[in-house]
């Protein structure tokens, strides 16, 4: 039951600030922090990760069957990158799950340009190899004013 009270508890915190970005709307954001050509990866690939991993949505969480969350816009897993309620995990990235949920979207970008450096790169999100790997990305941002 304290899992239970412990997302509620964090869906009530987040849901205040919760923001569902605009396509065009993130593409600037993510331009803006410098993702564009980032590791060899375009704002296009950016874009088309986060609409799989959350529908653009800063305060989505998702829960695995082992007990890792998934968190923000780029649903970043608690296993690795960032920390939650278990001690014991490598919090790579240095912050709390809970920052990964802030609209203004800083931790999040900080969190994610540790991720693509790791070797499998975009790949790492299982979301982006299905739906936006080897694909003409170029509608995600086709449009926006950048």
């Amino acid at each position: 039951t304290s899992l239970a009270l412990a997302s509620l508890l964090s869906c009530l915190l987040s849901s205040g600030q919760a923001e569902v970005y605009s396509r065009c709307e993130l593409a600037r954001v993510l331009q803006d922090f410098g993702l564009e050509g980032f590791r060899g990866y375009s704002l296009a690939d950016w874009v088309c990760l986060a609409y799989f991993a959350s529908g653009f949505n800063t305060a989505a969480v998702d829960h695995e069957a082992d007990g890792s969350t998934n968190s923000g816009i780029f649903q970043i897993n608690s296993r690795k990158w960032c920390k939650n309620l278990n001690p014991h995990v490598p919090n790579t990235c240095q912050m709390y799950c809970s920052d990964l949920l802030n609209p203004n979207l800083k931790d999040t970008v900080i969190c994610a340009m540790k991720i693509v450096q790791d070797p499998q790169g975009l790949g790492t999100w299982e979301v982006w190899r299905h739906h936006c790997q080897g694909e003409d990305l170029s509608d995600w941002v086709d449009g926006c004013e950048l």
